[in-house]
């Protein structure tokens, strides 16, 4: 589930080809989620995600848990819920 995105502003200094000291600034933006499967709260960087995977349409799963057998779950909640067997050759959105 998606609660918020957040901006962290960090200062750093270089030194030019001259010898002066120059002072920039650069913008993180994090979005904070929390665990569809143990309900924890995570944090990734918002520029190395989707942009449409940044509202709750989607599930979202953290590091700790496995998100392979999350998604196996949800398929076959999704199968029992339309009474087919596992071995049906029906895709599931086709319903």
């Amino acid at each position: 589930m998606f609660l918020k995105e957040y901006t962290i502003k960090s200062t750093h200094t270089r030194k030019s080809k001259t010898g002066k000291l120059h002072e920039y600034s650069r913008h993180c933006s994090y979005a904070v989620f929390r665990c569809d499967n143990c309900g924890s709260e995570f944090e990734r960087p918002k520029g190395k995600m989707d942009p449409k995977r940044l509202s709750n349409n989607y599930f979202h799963v953290c590091d700790n848990c496995d998100h392979k057998r999350f998604a196996q779950k949800r398929g076959a909640a999704k199968r029992n819920l339309w009474k087919l067997t596992a071995s049906s050759n029906i895709p599931i959105g086709k319903l």
